[in-house]
């Protein structure tokens, strides 16, 4: 893009834009479809709205990158050395979120009645009155 006119880079930003802007209208769509919002009673299956989803933001996500990062225009050895790095940070960012999920599915094992009760849990009252006596 560095040896173009303005007109020309012009073109190719607001190109750019739209092509990002239906993208994004498409997400949005997939997603109120797979919710049934946009033809009642009709659900896409989750896994096929995630990995539209991710598909869709991979391609936003690199098109950004190659085009107004001006990655596209670079030599190989600088974009890997760009991408290299975002590749593992998204491994990281998948990684930590996993971590977490199973520290919090380990965590709600373990709570006892009085916080599954203040979260709205019902204890039955003679389990209480069971484990009270066991206490003293």
């Amino acid at each position: 893009m560095g040896h173009t006119s303005y007109e020309e880079a012009k073109r190719t930003v607001f190109r750019g834009l739209i092509l990002l802007g239906l993208i994004t209208v498409a997400e949005v769509f997939i997603a109120l479809l797979g919710k049934g919002y946009v033809i009642s009673g009709f659900y896409l299956p989750i896994w096929l709205v995630y990995l539209a989803m991710i598909g869709l933001s991979l391609y936003k996500a690199f098109f950004i990158m190659g085009e107004f990062m001006h990655l596209k225009y670079e030599v190989r050895g600088l974009v890997s050395s760009i991408l290299l790095p975002f590749l593992l940070l998204v491994w990281a960012i998948i990684a930590f979120l996993w971590d977490g999920s199973y520290w919090h599915n380990q965590r709600e094992d373990y709570k006892t009645e009085y916080e599954k009760e203040r979260e709205g849990h019902i204890i039955d009252e003679a389990d209480l009155e069971d484990q009270i006596k066991m206490l003293d």
